[in-house]
């Protein structure tokens, strides 16, 4: 598995840029965002971005300085409030805006945030976030947004704490050459020809909220081919774009997007957008979760540019890009984490819909080797969930070790019409929200009768794998967990001989059982994300 450059970064000393940009200050608290309308010019040939912002906001405490973000080299050229141009003073790519007007308390207001310039360009995208200008065969224009880890204030101003999205969506007009085409989330609404400058503007509309880094712009010379997915909540639009160039591979290659809808509207509950469509659209780089509008670079090839991921054949069942991108519209854009220290509700989640997916279309054997075989990129090698407050994400293990704890809850829960009817419920309770850690595993743990606090603690706070440690005397087993933390207490299937299976709970006391018979060996079931040691070395 790739590591994600900006997205991972490792352990630093944290800065007071880190704590502005990753925290709810005072000049956030008391204003909740409403609305975006992201209005801006594209220059392909200047590689530059003007235009503006305006921010529709509530007041919900008394303040006068509203903060906003924008990384360089963009510049916020003005702040303008009721005709007014605002003062604003930068405190690192923080801007604070002191406003004139009364901000009465449970009212709305509009700032416009008029900005431009020549935004970072992502090197290694999306692992390095920013702006990819790019060409196709043609030598037309191919360009598109990757900002998770950076954040989307590399491009354009906004407020960049993802705790506060906008209740009542995003409308983005996105002005190009006129013989390009801008792809952006949401629905078209109208397209407006300037044949004069020689231009064309998009507009879309999002009704729903959306994660400020799941807004995206894709400009180039796409081509659109369509279908209507009957689905849980009715008819579905699946739209796709794709270059002129690729469209009949696209064709052939996003068959498995219609398989994924079915396979995670049976897993996890209704797509999350229906007001919004569902598209596909090639993009220059490998993909990414945008809201409603998942971008794909996969070559159109199955696996993860061609390569099996798990190392087990399942991974070349289906293209990894479409399935985990997708994925996403649950658990990133559908239910987001309020810090992103808890990244790994988008993550490993989504690794483990991989997984759910071959469970869906060839049962649970191939989804079992899969979420097995992925153990290989595990690291253990920092906490899952990193620290709070300073925009810092855990560790990369967030995808698979992520995974495989999911999958040996499964086994906990040990009842799969339950298990799913949880992963449904996650997409219920929090639909359109934004979470913390704690809220999503006290869902887990009551909906399934089973206290798992420990189980989250081991997995995702701690980096070691458990052992379960055992000896063997006549037909008395005795075991234990080590390499764990002293409250692990979770409980573990063990297979004793051929079709002999029995339930312990373990605890990192000793503790013993009599057996039926003497058992020389045994084997802890697989499906557990644990290691296994005889201390007596047989």
């Amino acid at each position: 598995m790739e590591v994600k450059a900006q997205i991972f970064r490792s352990p630093q000393e944290f800065t007071h840029q880190d704590t502005l940009r990753g925290s709810n200050t005072k000049d956030r608290a008391w204003w909740n965002l409403e609305q975006y309308h992201l209005d801006i010019k594209v220059d392909p040939e200047t590689k530059t971005i003007k235009g503006s912002n305006t921010v529709t906001y509530q007041v919900i405490s008394e303040s006068k300085k509203l903060q906003i973000e924008l990384q360089e080299p963009m510049t916020l050229l003005k702040a303008i409030q009721n005709g007014d141009e605002l003062e604003f003073e930068k405190d690192g790519y923080s801007y604070l805006i002191t406003l004139q007007d009364p901000q009465n308390i449970g009212e709305s207001y509009q700032v416009e945030l008029q900005f431009e310039g020549s935004p970072v360009i992502a090197v290694r995208p999306p692992w390095d976030g920013g702006l990819t200008w790019s060409q196709d065969s043609n030598g037309l224009p191919f360009i598109a947004n990757s900002n998770q880890g950076i954040g989307a204030s590399i491009w354009w101003p906004n407020k960049d704490y993802p705790a506060d999205e906008p209740d009542q969506g995003v409308l983005i007009s996105v002005e190009v050459p006129e013989n390009l085409m801008d792809v952006s989330n949401g629905r078209l609404i109208k397209t407006e020809h300037n044949k004069k400058a020689k231009t064309k503007t998009y507009h879309w509309e999002v009704k729903n909220p959306i994660n400020n880094y799941g807004v995206n712009i894709n400009i180039g010379d796409y081509v659109h081919f369509s279908e209507k997915y009957e689905g849980e909540k009715g008819i579905l639009d699946m739209d796709y774009y794709v270059l002129r160039e690729n469209l009949e591979k696209a064709k052939s290659q996003f068959k498995d997007a219609p398989k994924m809808m079915e396979a995670f509207e049976h897993w996890f509950g209704p797509y999350p957008f229906y007001e919004d469509s569902y598209k596909l659209v090639e993009t220059p780089y490998l993909g990414m979760e945008h809201q409603s509008s998942v971008t794909y670079g996969n070559n159109y090839a199955n696996g993860y540019l061609g390569r099996d991921l798990s190392g087990t054949g399942w991974g070349l069942k289906f293209d990894f890009i479409i399935i985990h991108e997708s994925g996403h519209e649950w658990f990133a854009n559908n239910i987001t984490y309020k810090d992103v220290a808890d990244m790994w509700i988008h993550e490993s989640f989504t690794a483990y819909s991989e997984n759910l997916f071959l469970d869906y279309y060839y049962g649970k054997e191939a989804s079992r080797d899969y979420v097995l075989g992925t153990r290989k990129n595990i690291n253990n090698d920092n906490p899952i969930i990193g620290p709070y407050g300073v925009n810092q994400e855990g560790s990369g293990d967030m995808y698979y070790k992520g995974a495989n704890m999911l999958h040996t809850i499964r086994q906990l829960v040990n009842d799969d019409e339950k298990w799913r009817e949880i992963l449904r419920g996650l997409n219920k309770e929090f639909y359109h929200q934004t979470v913390t850690t704690e809220q999503v595993e006290t869902y887990i743990s009551t909906q399934s009768n089973i206290n798992l606090s420990s189980v989250f603690d081991q997995y995702l706070r701690d980096v070691r794998i458990p052992i379960f440690s055992y000896y063997i005397e006549g037909n008395k087993l005795n075991f234990r967990w080590e390499n764990s933390l002293m409250t692990f207490d979770m409980p573990v299937k063990i297979k004793l001989g051929i079709g002999k299976e029995l339930w312990l709970k373990p605890t990192t006391r000793w503790a013993s059982v009599e057996l039926d018979t003497d058992v020389e060996r045994l084997s802890v079931d697989s499906n557990f994300y644990v290691g296994m040691m005889n201390i007596s070395g047989k």
